[in-house]
């Protein structure tokens, strides 16, 4: 693997930081297409970076030049158009394209447990899963028409120490340490396969260069699958407070608010246990060692480190007031 060079698309998002971290840990030549310098997930040293905004390819061939890649990872493509591009852009200067896709666009509900890689591709409930199930039709379809050389890795929720894993972000946590009522979705006993970025990466890097994976999907996510409640309750304890959950059916959600309720239908409200044979079949040494006790501690604690961030955000607020008035049980 060392040796490899290898372009992001991005390189700074929550689950991308800590790839590009791993990358240059494990010896790659990491080069990295951003469109500006600033980031709370700065760029670590010994990246190569070239500014330039993927959304206008004249810069991208510019700032690119004549470079040539082992490896292209696009962590911002979400469209059809975005994908189409990147084919334009790459094809016959790159020996691997990989697509970040979603393991959201997974047959929802999911017919049977565990997901396996398989499972076909289905979401009617959010657009976002089905722009994603498009864009990795238009890309297997250029593989098997030109060659071009993908492989599709569908993550699940991954999350790092800056990123709150509720709709709404800190503003759940705020109400939580206020002592109001936090909104969780359905009876909160589903099962909900939460990852941490580093984990993740040690699937995603041993992917880079492989040949093996050309014209293949592969998800990388973690074996621990706890509730919502217990996902609620474990940020409650990390800030020392103790979780007033009330349960709301997410039809309920998504009758007052369209886009806090899709992404509940079409991803969150569903059980989503995940078969990770696969990417170990090919990367022997992934595994998962964060659990998410643990990360809830390193997110607590980098909100209280960076108190800048800690953002109410109003009309979610004001949504999550309702619902709970809706919905809190009331003494008999």
């Amino acid at each position: 693997m060392g040796g490899l060079k290898v372009l992001f698309i991005g390189g700074t998002g929550i689950i991308s930081s800590a790839c590009s971290r791993l990358a240059l840990e494990r010896g790659l030549d990491l080069h990295a297409l951003t469109r500006t310098d600033s980031s709370i997930r700065p760029l670590p040293p010994g990246v190569t970076r070239h500014l330039a905004d993927i959304r206008r390819p004249e810069t991208v061939r510019e700032a690119l030049g004549d470079l040539e890649f082992d490896a292209v990872v696009d962590w911002v493509a979400f469209t059809r158009e975005h994908v189409s591009t990147d084919v334009d852009l790459f094809a016959g200067r790159t020996g691997q394209y990989v697509f970040i896709s979603s393991a959201s666009a997974y047959q929802t509900p999911p017919s049977h447990l565990p997901v396996t890689e398989s499972t076909p591709l289905r979401n009617p409930y959010w657009s976002y899963s089905r722009h994603k199930i498009a864009c990795e039709n238009l890309l297997l379809a250029a593989y098997r028409d030109s060659d071009f050389p993908v492989t599709i890795v569908r993550p699940s929720h991954t999350y790092d120490p800056a990123t709150v894993p509720f709709d709404g972000g800190w503003t759940v946590m705020n109400r939580m340490i206020e002592g109001k009522g936090v909104v969780v979705h359905g009876d909160g006993t589903s099962l909900w396969t939460i990852t941490h970025h580093e984990d993740f990466a040690r699937g995603f890097v041993g992917l880079l260069g492989r040949h093996e994976a050309i014209g293949e999907a592969y998800h990388i996510t973690s074996d621990e699958s706890p509730t919502w409640n217990r996902i609620y309750t474990a940020m409650a304890q990390a800030a020392g407070v103790t979780a007033d959950l009330v349960h709301v059916p997410s039809d309920a959600v998504m009758a007052l608010d369209e886009d806090w309720g899709s992404g509940l239908l079409g991803d969150k409200a569903h059980s989503m246990v995940f078969d990770n044979a696969k990417i170990r079949r090919l990367v022997p040494d992934f595994d998962t060692f964060i659990p998410f006790e643990r990360g809830a501690r390193e997110i607590v604690a980098w909100y209280d480190a960076h108190p800048e961030y800690k953002v109410v955000d109003a009309r979610m607020d004001a949504l999550m007031d309702r619902l709970v008035d809706a919905y809190r049980p009331r003494p008999l």
